[in-house]
């Protein structure tokens, strides 16, 4: 399953490059949501190297069935409206 990347989890003065929001079609609400809490989620870095970054979908984010995965350490900005692999 792929998911859209919204935007990094951030505040009103700090953003954590290691916390995603992500969009996820089929998914219009909380409730449907909250079932893919613990699944994992991974990004592969284009270019020659291809590092995977693995991460896990750790709650919903707001109403709209969007959710919060946290990866194991950072993330480029140029990530942001990109497709993100959700793993079944």
């Amino acid at each position: 399953m792929e998911a859209k990347v919204i935007n990094f989890r951030r505040g009103r003065h700090r953003q954590h490059t290691n916390q995603l929001i992500l969009d996820l079609k089929g998914y219009e609400d909380k409730d449907k949501a909250k079932g893919l809490i613990g699944k994992k989620v991974s990004w592969t870095s284009p270019g020659k190297l291809k590092r995977v970054i693995n991460g896990q979908v750790k709650s919903t984010h707001g109403n709209n069935g969007n959710v919060r995965a946290a990866f194991e350490k950072g993330l480029p900005g140029q990530i942001i409206g990109k497709k993100i692999v959700l793993e079944d």
